[in-house]
């Protein structure tokens, strides 16, 4: 009697010990695939794509939970990216996501009108605003990504979408 509870639990730490080591090996193939398609990623951090941002997204991918037509920033090139890269069909950004843009766009701040209150500062997931409390604020166009959070935050709408390069004061 002993001795098949002794061979039992033998037993179920060798199993243990297999389903652990496949566990892991699962687990950094998913992590490296999620890095892959991070990295091919717009980056914008908008969370269009129902996720809090690039990574995420990348990792419900690589997990099969996700589809490849969900980033509107990327483009349909990028759901034709993402499409390859994972063996899949590929398929237009789907319009429920969001408009994918011809150009880039980022913000541009009325800085006249604006108040200061710094809730775009707070909004913006990539540090593209600059400005203190009670006084204006400003896009930083280089670092923008035109994720378009900024805008539903600001109470005396004074920011817009403008084509890259023409965030000149008008």
């Amino acid at each position: 009697m002993i001795v098949a509870i002794l061979f039992m639990s033998v037993l179920g730490l060798i199993l243990a010990a297999v389903l652990a080591g496949s566990t892991s090996a699962t687990s950094q193939r998913v992590q490296a695939l999620t890095d892959r398609i991070n990295a091919r990623l717009p980056q914008t951090q908008c969370g269009r794509c129902t996720f809090a941002g690039c990574k995420p997204y990348a990792a419900a991918l690589a997990r099969g939970e996700a589809d490849t037509n969900q980033c509107p920033p990327g483009g349909d090139a990028t759901a034709k990216i993402l499409a390859d890269l994972l063996g899949r069909r590929p398929k237009p950004v789907d319009p429920k996501y969001g408009m994918v843009r011809a150009q880039p766009l980022v913000a541009w701040i009325d800085e006249p009108a604006c108040i200061g209150c710094t809730k775009c500062i707070q909004a913006c997931p990539v540090d593209a605003i600059v400005g203190a409390s009670k006084f204006m604020h400003t896009i930083i166009a280089a670092q923008c990504t035109g994720c378009e959070l900024c805008i539903p935050s600001c109470p005396v709408d004074c920011i817009e979408m403008r084509a890259l390069g023409d965030t000149a004061t008008t």
